[in-house]
Parts: structure tokens; C-alpha cells; sequence
């Protein structure tokens, strides 16, 4: 049982310097922007990967990868950052890593700008970027939990949530309007945003306390994790990966549809795209007051959300105007939002808060993977002569087999155990 204890804390003995101060307005702005520039690696891409795919002369498959390059290696990274993070410190890692973000996207502005065939130094550009981003938001969660005591902490976390929402919402809209001015206009916005964000965290953001917990000793604890609550972790992290899977997939089709089925260009399109993720947005803020201090809500919540989702996409086929089709995409964006806050919220609250960046970490990767998959999966099915109803109606099929399985081995009760005790999750 020694693999349970915690290593040695650091932070007993900083932190408390630190625990019972306030972030300034400019410290809690620089936080708050890290969140917001992360999801633009992916959704700001989205309104514009058709142009991508024309001026590149390459297939909605192949164009796809550039979401896939950017998120597998985030994925990958995010629970490593974690780990060395808590042992060296949480800025040594998240400036640079911001940095590199910023960079990678100059680069592959630069590609396209001055190469003829620029597609593979793109894709290049793009794995820099994601090594970067698995740097990125979860450990400003990290950071802001060791630098303000729990009762100001929730406060701070939920305007990070906020900030990412935003991002979702904002993404489409700044990807169509910046392929206005040429497709490969977003990589350079990449460059602009997080190279001032990073030096603006190093500048006015307090460091945390770095706790020198050794690798093995941090993999130890995810083993003990999963021994003891990997059924019901499983389920949360499952529930993560498919349903921005099936969200990522559905906009990236859309995408494809909405200049030559519906007529829509540059800002209708980004409008168009934003209608789903606003809704999964304002479903995620909505589910998470609902659910504060009910843990007997979560699975019925995942439950709801899984089946809304199913419901959608299996509409999504039998809805041809404009105007129906993005009703059905709201409703999917709020399935999603539904399931993400309670699987959000049992990743946060199934263990302590020593092991609590661990399980965080890895749930993050799950859910990166999610959206690295799901365009090109859509692109390969639609390439591949799959009919609009054998898409969704597989699609439809994968959110209710995760249902199935989420009501089936998802035991909140045994998962939540310490949330029950009083511990809810900050």
C-alpha cells in the first residue's frame, strides 16, 4: 500500500505563503488565457479546411490529419507535462510549451506563405504545435490549485472553464474571418496570441510549488488509480473521447457540406459552426451548477447526454434544409455538453487531490484523442462510399454502446467516495 501515500510535498511548506493570496487582474487574465488559446489548435482550423484541402490539392482525409498531427502528440504529452511539472515546477513547463505552440504556428504560416508544396511541413508544423499544447491548460488548473486555498480556488477554475468555453465559441468565427484574408492566415494568429500569453504567465503569474514526486513513483500512483476505481474511470474517460469524437466529426463533415450543399462562405460558415458548440458551451455551465454537491446526478447526466447525442446523429441524415440541419447539430452540441461536465466531474472528484493531476492528465489525452480521430474516421467513412445513414446511423451506434456502457459499469457511489465524505472536487 505505499504506492498510495503521497510523496513528500514542497508545497507544505511554500504554498501556504502563497494559499491565502488573490491573483491579480493581470496574473488571473494571463491564466485565463492559456485555456482560451489551447482549443483554438483545433477549431479554428475547421471553417477553413475545405480551402485547406483546395489550395493543397489533397483529400478531406489527408486535410483532416492536420486536426489528427495537433492532437495525437497532445494527447501523448499531457499526462508527461504533468509529471515533470510536478516535479520541476509548473511554469518551467508551461512557458516554453506555449512558446513552442506559438512557433510551430508560425512555421506553418511560413510554409505556406514561400513553399510550393507545403502540406508535409505543415503537418510538421502542426506535431510541434500539439508537443506544445500538451503543456498547456491543465496544468493552469494545476497551477491555479497551488496557488489559491480552496474556497477561491472553484472561483478562478470555473474562469478557466469559462475561457475555454469561449474559445469554442469564438473559434469558428476567428477562423472564418481569418481565411478571409488567406487560408493560412490562422497560423500566424497561433503565433500572435500564445508567444504574448506565455511571456505574459512568466511575467505575472506566481510559480507553484514544484513537489518533486519522482516518475515512478507518479505512474505507481495511476496504477493504484486504476486498481481501485478503473471501472467507473474508465467509463468517464470513455464517455470524453467518444463524445468529442463524434462532435469534432460531425463539424469537420458539416464543413465539408456547408459551401457547396448550403451556399455559406467565410463568416455564415463560422456562424453556422458556432450554433453546436455554443450549445455544448451553455450546456456544460448549466450541468455544472446542476450538478454541484449531487453526485447521485452524475450518471444519469452522462446517461442523458450519451442518449442526446445518439438521438441527433440519428436525425442528422433525415435533415436536409439548412435551418433543420442545425437544430439537429445543436442538439448533439448539447448531448455533448450534457455528458462532458459529469464525466468532468467524476475524473476531478474520484481521487485526492495528490493524485488528482494524474488522473486529470490522462483523462485530457483521452479527450484529445477523441477529436485527433474524429474528422479523418468521418472523412475515410464519407471517402469510402458510406451513405450520410450508415455515418450517423454507426455514429448514433457508438454514443449508445457507450451509454450501455457507462450504465452498466459506472458506479458513482464506489467512485465518488471521497466527494461523499465532503471532499467535493475544487
Amino acid at each position: 500500500m505505499k504506492s498510495h501515500q503521497p510523496a513528500p510535498q514542497a508545497s507544505s511548506s511554500a504554498a501556504p505563503d502563497r494559499a491565502g493570496e488573490s491573483l491579480s487582474l493581470w496574473a488571473l487574465a494571463s491564466l485565463c488565457s492559456v485555456p482560451f488559446v489551447m482549443v483554438l489548435g483545433n477549431s479554428m482550423l475547421i471553417p477553413v479546411l475545405p480551402a485547406m484541402g483546395h489550395a493543397l490539392d489533397v483529400s478531406p482525409v489527408q486535410v483532416g490529419l492536420l486536426i489528427t498531427a495537433f492532437s495525437v502528440p497532445a494527447g501523448l504529452l499531457i499526462p508527461l507535462a504533468g509529471a515533470l511539472a510536478d516535479r520541476y515546477g509548473r511554469k518551467i513547463i508551461m512557458v516554453p510549451a506555449l512558446m513552442l505552440y506559438g512557433l510551430g504556428g508560425l512555421l506553418a504560416g511560413a510554409a505556406a506563405l514561400w513553399l510550393a508544396k507545403p502540406f508535409p511541413y505543415l503537418l510538421g508544423a502542426r506535431i510541434l504545435q500539439g508537443v506544445g499544447a500538451g503543456g498547456t491548460y491543465q496544468l493552469a488548473m494545476t497551477l491555479t490549485g497551488d496557488l489559491l486555498p480552496p474556497g477561491r480556488r472553484a472561483r478562478v477554475l470555473g474562469l478557466l472553464e469559462t475561457s475555454n468555453g469561449a474559445g469554442k465559441v469564438a473559434s469558428p468565427l476567428l477562423g472564418s474571418l481569418l481565411g478571409l484574408i488567406t487560408w493560412f492566415a490562422p497560423f500566424f494568429f497561433y503565433g500572435a496570441l500564445a508567444i504574448p500569453t506565455a511571456l505574459a504567465v512568466w511575467a505575472l503569474v506566481p510559480e507553484g510549488a514544484a513537489k518533486g514526486q519522482p516518475l515512478g513513483q507518479y505512474f505507481a500512483g495511476l496504477k493504484a488509480v486504476a486498481q481501485e476505481k478503473g471501472a467507473g474511470l474508465a467509463g468517464a474517460y470513455l464517455t470524453g473521447a467518444v463524445s468529442l469524437f463524434l462532435l469534432f466529426g460531425a463539424l469537420a463533415t458539416f464543413s465539408d457540406q456547408a459551401e457547396a450543399v448550403y451556399g455559406l462562405r467565410d463568416l455564415g460558415k463560422g456562424l453556422a459552426l458556432a450554433v453546436p458548440v455554443t450549445g455544448s458551451a451553455l450546456c456544460s455551465y448549466v450541468m455544472g451548477r446542476w450538478l454541484a454537491g449531487k453526485p447521485e446526478r452524475v450518471q444519469p447526466a452522462l446517461l442523458v447526454g450519451l442518449g442526446l447525442a445518439a438521438l441527433a446523429l440519428g436525425l442528422i441524415p433525415f435533415v436536409h434544409g439548412l435551418t433543420w440541419r442545425l437544430i439537429a447539430l445543436l442538439f448533439l452540441g448539447v448531448g455533448v455538453g450534457t455528458a462532458l461536465t459529469p464525466a468532468n466531474t467524476a475524473v476531478t472528484g474520484s481521487v485526492d487531490a495528490a493524485r488528482r493531476g494524474a488522473v486529470t492528465c490522462l483523462y485530457g489525452s483521452m479527450r484529445f484523442f477523441g477529436v485527433a480521430i474524429g474528422p479523418p474516421a468521418f472523412g475515410l467513412a464519407a471517402g469510402a462510399g458510406w451513405s450520410p445513414a450508415a455515418l450517423y446511423g454507426v455514429a448514433a451506434a457508438l454514443a449508445l454502446g457507450t451509454a450501455t456502457a457507462v450504465g452498466l459499469a459506472f458506479r458513482p457511489g464506489r467512485l465518488l467516495t471521497r466527494w461523499r465524505q465532503g471532499l467535493a472536487p475544487a
